[in-house]
């Protein structure tokens, strides 16, 4: 069974716990570490390519970390609350207990993806620095950039050398393949301070409240359900919070935390055998009969018939 993260109500995989869920059963291929011989395998690290990964995936939480790169084609996928388009030559980032989720892989979409887990680099970095020395791993980050072609052309020559060692029983194989990760990070780092991602959030009001406070909301939600709660942890008004949310979004900030708290019913329902009252619970509501109502309302659809029709999907 699936590890539970801090809220129970929504599974948190770990590598080998997900690795059914994000790969086909039927897949066949022999990149990193599909169909890869037992005792080649190393303790807390996965690499792939995107064929014979599955087109949908999540919403569901991981403990370990990912990097998503797309060379070419296109997949929508979520962050939080926060919605990205893979193109040619993205990246995309996921920490552990974050929620993620995918879905519309075009046909000719092709990339690699790498998994790790905290520790996996502690010779080298110390598993809590992590989001402070690579900040798009940070919940203050920016999850997703565009890189330049030679950029690509050098974070593609890392996973390609890393999927060499994987292959072989070469002498100091895991070494390598760290230092190679490590290189890998120290790579998109780079191209991340080039772009000074790691300054727009502080461009403008606007610029900061928005994605900062989808953060905020993606880690918060379950204990925190009023706009003033995140106004006063932004350091704003409630009236000027919600100003800057509609202004950017469109939607109200309430609708924020309403979406979060769908999500987590939904992979709470789709990925876990708890029970309806046992849901309703963990969400704070007040009785089973009012979760029904709340999710009926925003979906169209009863807990129990969406638990239902989501086995077959």
């Amino acid at each position: 069974m699936p590890t539970r993260a801090n809220h129970p109500s929504i599974p948190q995989y770990s590598l080998e716990e997900s690795r059914p869920l994000h790969r086909q059963p039927e897949d066949t291929t022999t990149f990193g570490y599909s169909n890869l011989e037992e005792e080649l395998k190393i303790k807390g690290f996965e690499l792939y390519s995107s064929a014979g990964v599955r087109a949908q995936m999540g919403p569901l939480k991981s403990d370990y970390y990912r990097i998503s790169i797309s060379v070419r084609g296109v997949t929508k996928i979520q962050l939080g609350l926060e919605d990205f388009t893979h193109g040619n030559g993205t990246i995309s980032f996921t920490f552990p207990g974050q929620i993620f989720s995918k879905r519309g892989l075009s046909d000719d979409a092709f990339g690699y993806y790498l998994l790790f887990e905290p520790a996996f680099l502690e010779d080298t970095i110390a598993p809590d620095r992590i989001p402070a020395e690579f900040p798009f791993f940070a919940y203050a980050g920016v999850p997703f950039m565009q890189l330049l072609p030679a950029e690509l052309n050098a974070v593609t020559g890392f996973v390609e050398r890393i999927n060499t060692e994987l292959q072989q029983h070469h002498h100091g194989r895991d070494k390598a393949i760290r230092l190679y990760l490590y290189l890998l990070l120290l790579e998109l780092k780079r191209s991340y301070l080039r772009q000074e991602l790691h300054q727009t959030i502080q461009d403008t009001a606007h610029t900061y409240l928005v994605p900062r406070y989808k953060k905020l909301v993606s880690e918060h939600f379950l204990t925190k359900r009023k706009v003033a709660d995140y106004a006063t942890l932004l350091g704003v008004t409630p009236n000027h919070l919600n100003r800057a949310i509609r202004e950017s979004t469109g939607h109200t900030a309430s609708e924020a935390i309403t979406d979060m708290l769908v999500r987590e019913a939904k992979a709470a329902l789709r990925y876990s055998d708890t029970t309806i009252a046992a849901i309703s619970d963990q969400l704070s509501f007040s009785d089973p009969a009012g979760f029904n109502r709340f999710f009926r309302e925003k979906t169209g659809q009863t807990p129990m018939a969406y638990r239902k029709n989501a086995a077959f999907s």
